[in-house]
């Protein structure tokens, strides 16, 4: 309720003034009363949110135990881990809610009783301080007799003076009452409306983060219909065959065990058989016997180690025993040992005797094949991975990963609103963000922003780079180069989301605040100027002993003139080969992608310039094979197809030539923003053709530490096609073998055989064997923290000349 008080009654100090004074009071008392107990009560749900906040997360955490109690059932696992990801997030919108409910309700709140309502209490008391001295001043004045003169002037005095002065308070006391009334209603609606717009909020992000969930719940649940299907067809199967199984009769005589020396999982025979000890009581235990990998082995329970009976069968035979008490007996003599056996039945002991001689003979035929795949087994797989003693680093996740992208100039302070310390991050476009901003970005869609947590993601080395190589600063001088000219005003923390929202769409889906390119010159690729890229004439004088590149005026193409290392390691023999000799086998003189073209169709070098004369797509084209992220940034946000084809050189995209330029921070930048990793040049090469073609880590014309093993390992992790082939018709492990590239021949060969093993399991869309995924980790992370295990070739600094 409303209550104001007249300034023209304060002076008059009628009675409806004082009637008035007594309403107003006794409203405010009343307000007192309400706001104290409206705050307890948000005290109370703010302690009950935070309990249930805490109880949710210990069920969450049930949920991840759960999961990895079930990390051998990848569904089970990976459903689970997903939901316990999102239940997590939920927590933490809730305690943002939390957060904001006590910055709105009680913190605001409380400061209205403790500082307006204090002050209207306060001027209370001084308004019935002097208006009992004036009460007390107009008695005196009464009382005087007319006679004192004297009495009669300081009383007068007196009553002026008091009168005066409460006019001045009962003023004062008015101001305070009418401001407080005024106040009173923006003080509670302004803290209702900020907590609302934190259910808002709240409500919001959850949706936003339920609608991702929404596709993946759907396919679950078609995946959980499917195998109620299966799991009743399963059902039915099984009676069918309980049935079976229960009309057969199982006599010991009518027992068959039969054996198989071409058995998948390496197992010829198994059954129990009773062994005789070889202690002095020669007593008898049954055993599980079974005859695999050339030896006979036993073991009491499955869980034991096997024990073996016979190292190789090659060297002993079997025979019946007679000459025992025991039936059914027979005996495996080795040079060193005997070992006595008894079977069940006649049946089964001629079975055992039949599996052992066919184990002998198969091993005799298999001994050279054996002795094969022994030097194959001995010989290292690739040599870029280390030793088993040599612990994994495993992927930067939590506070590393936020320790580090923070670093980054800008990055300390949200792209979007400034607010400080963000915790989540746009992969794509290399910025960081804070929880309100980053669900604006997942409502702009992937293809426009990809959101990833500092805190609660994994990240892979190359995408930690990338995040290192951009940054805030960078991103904001292109995306924000026109804000003062258009007089937009950038969000504030503190900022409404509708403006946020608003300010995010139309800096990256409508790009309103990107400088617009001036109109295009004609390009040199056009006019058929050739000119020598900057950065190659760079690295020429800057790594002498690597490469020498000289260009020729008025020749087809460029030419470069390869210095080799002074020793080249040869791909069957180790032996070191002189440069005289290398020089036979190569010519002194070779275009700049000579190394992977046919002579005779070699194609024109990139030429470059001014990029703010270049078309979009070749802007990205150039900045791609320079490595100049924030030039390719640029680009793509003047509009560039991230699959931009050149048509004069020999329809190369973006992709392919970042792999020319030997970066694969480049690669993943392009690959996030959408780059198809199978768009194939002229030639039918890809990317991953000319990832494995710059292998020639001994040849590179690039004079820069050879990028090309996690190449492609970065293309095989994004579903390149390793089968697709070249006009020559070679694939790229093919490509690999002839220039006898071990790591990468390595890599391409566990690809496939993860791929066949995946199509012969049924496992489509699934990474597949949890080997290959390690070795694929390693090597990401060799060629992140330890990039010379990789450069083989490199020369010793007593190689340089």
């Amino acid at each position: 309720m409303k209550v104001t008080v007249d300034f023209e009654e304060c002076l008059k100090d009628s009675p409806r003034f004082r009637a008035a004074l007594e309403e107003v009071e006794g409203d405010v008392t009343e307000l007192e009363l309400k706001l104290d107990k409206l705050v307890k009560l948000c005290i109370a749900m703010i302690d009950t949110g935070k309990a249930f906040c805490m109880a949710n997360k210990q069920f969450m955490n049930g949920i991840r135990d759960l999961a990895q109690y079930s990390c051998k059932d990848a569904l089970v696992e990976t459903n689970l881990t997903k939901f316990s990801d999102t239940l997590q997030e939920m927590i933490n919108y809730h305690n943002i809610l939390f957060d904001q409910t006590q910055r709105s309700i009680k913190a605001q709140l409380q400061t209205f009783v403790k500082e307006d309502i204090k002050k209207f209490k306060d001027a209370k008391k001084q308004f019935e301080k002097v208006s009992e001295e004036k009460e007390n001043a107009l008695v005196k004045n009464a009382q005087v007799q007319r006679n004192k003169q004297h009495e009669v002037e300081e009383a007068t005095n007196i009553l002026t003076a008091t009168r005066k002065c409460f006019r001045h308070i009962a003023l004062d006391y008015v101001l305070q009452i009418n401001v407080l009334q005024s106040k009173r209603r923006s003080e509670i609606l302004k803290s209702m409306l900020s907590f609302m717009y934190a259910h808002l909020t709240f409500f919001h992000q959850g949706y936003d983060l339920f609608s991702e969930l929404g596709p993946y719940m759907k396919d679950l649940g078609a995946q959980l219909d499917q195998l109620a299907v299966d799991a009743a067809k399963e059902k039915r199967d099984m009676e069918q065959k309980h049935s079976t199984i229960q009309q057969k009769d199982y006599s010991g005589d009518d027992t068959k065990l039969e054996y198989n020396v071409d058995a998948a999982n390496g197992i010829v025979m198994e059954g129990y058989l009773f062994k005789r000890a070889s202690n002095a009581f020669k007593t008898w235990n049954r055993r599980w016997f079974s005859i695999q990998n050339n030896q006979l082995v036993y073991q009491k329970k499955f869980k034991d180690n096997p024990t073996v009976v016979v190292e190789d069968l090659r060297l002993c035979t079997v025979k019946h025993c007679e000459d025992i008490e025991r039936r059914f007996c027979f005996e495996v003599v080795s040079p060193t040992k005997s070992c006595m056996l008894q079977a069940d039945s006649e049946k089964l002991r001629q079975a055992w005797i039949k599996a052992v001689q066919t184990s002998i003979a198969t091993a005799y035929r298999e001994k050279g094949d054996e002795s094969e795949k022994q030097e194959k087994k001995s010989s290292p797989s690739t040599g870029s991975l280390e030793s088993g003693s040599e612990t994994k680093e495993k992927l930067l996740k939590g506070e590393s990963a936020l320790q580090r992208v923070q670093c980054i100039p800008g990055n300390a302070a949200c792209c979007d609103c400034g607010l400080a310390d963000p915790r989540w991050a746009s992969i794509n476009l290399g910025i960081t963000l804070c929880i309100e901003c980053s669900g604006i970005h997942r409502s702009l869609g992937v293809h426009f922003s990809k959101v990833r947590s500092l805190t609660l993601d994994s990240w892979e080395p190359e995408l930690l780079k990338l995040m290192c190589e951009l940054g805030n600063d960078v991103i904001n001088r292109i995306y924000e180069a026109k804000l003062e000219k258009v007089g937009v005003k950038k969000p504030q923390p503190g900022s409404q989301r509708q403006e946020k929202e608003a300010y995010i769409k139309a800096k990256y889906v409508e790009r309103k605040f990107v400088e617009k390119q001036p109109a295009a010159a004609v390009s040199p690729l056009e006019s058929g100027t050739k000119v020598i890229p900057q950065s190659w004439e760079e690295k020429r004088h800057s790594a002498p002993e690597k490469s020498l590149l000289a260009v020729e005026q008025g020749a087809a193409s460029p030419k470069v003139i390869v210095i080799l290392p002074k020793t080249v390691r040869s791909s069957d023999s180790g032996i070191q080969q002189s440069v005289d000799d290398s020089r036979e086998h190569l010519a002194s003189t070779v275009s700049v992608n000579s190394l992977y073209e046919p002579e005779g169709d070699k194609q024109e070098s990139s030429v470059f310039c001014d990029s703010r004369q270049l078309s979009p797509g070749l802007h990205l084209y150039r900045a791609a094979f320079e490595k100049n992220l924030p030039d390719m940034a640029e680009a793509l946000a003047h509009g560039a197809e991230v699959n931009w084809v050149n048509m004069e050189e020999n329809k190369a995209t973006p992709l392919i030539q970042a792999v020319r330029g030997g970066s694969l921070v480049t690669c993943e930048f392009l690959l996030q923003n959408g780059a198809n990793v199978n768009i194939r040049d002229m030639k039918g090469r890809g990317p991953l053709h000319h990832a494995t073609v710059l292998g020639h880590t001994g040849y590179l014309v690039v004079p820069e530490y050879d990028n090309s093993y996690w190449q492609v390992c970065l293309f095989l992790k994004r579903g390149a096609n390793q089968h697709a082939t070249d006009e020559d018709g070679k694939d790229p492990l093919s490509i690999a073998v002839e220039a006898a590239n071990a790591d990468i021949v390595t890599l391409l060969r566990l690809a496939r055989m993860n791929e066949e093993m995946r199509e012969s399991e049924g496992l489509y869309g699934q990474p597949g064997d949890e080997i290959y995924q390690d070795i694929f980790r390693d090597f990401s992370q060799m060629a992140s923290n330890n990039p010379e295990k990789l450069n083989r070739f490199q020369q010793s600094d007593s190689q340089k000349p």
